[in-house]
């Protein structure tokens, strides 16, 4: 399903990772495909209200979790910058939506990272 907002369509998801020789190009591009994914969820299920879309970022954090393991396997991880970069994409995703006043810790409230 292609992405209808345009402010998403035309972002670089997690573009320092891919810029940082530390994180392996293949890895952060599963967590780049969990980012659309969340994006295709919000559009087909346009969510009302934040508690809505939580449970949406919800899932995805813990498609992060898992991630992490592919992290560790690659020799790298998701470490603090790392934990920053992400969260800021949860809220960029969430912004891009129309949820201006998401709580960006709430946002990915289940990250074990």
């Amino acid at each position: 399903m292609p992405i209808m907002n345009q402010q998403v369509a035309g972002h670089a998801f997690l573009r320092q990772m891919y810029d940082d020789s530390y994180f392996p190009d293949h890895v952060v591009a599963q967590g780049e495909a969990i980012l659309l994914r969340l994006c295709e969820r919000v559009e087909a299920e346009r969510p009302s209200d934040l508690e809505s879309l939580y449970a949406l970022t919800e899932a995805s954090t813990e498609e992060f979790n898992l991630l992490e393991r592919e992290f560790v396997a690659a020799g790298s991880e998701i470490e603090t910058v790392a934990r920053e970069w992400i969260c800021d994409e949860f809220r960029f995703v969430a912004s891009a939506y129309g949820f201006t006043h998401a709580d960006r810790e709430e946002l990915t409230a289940g990250r074990d990272w």
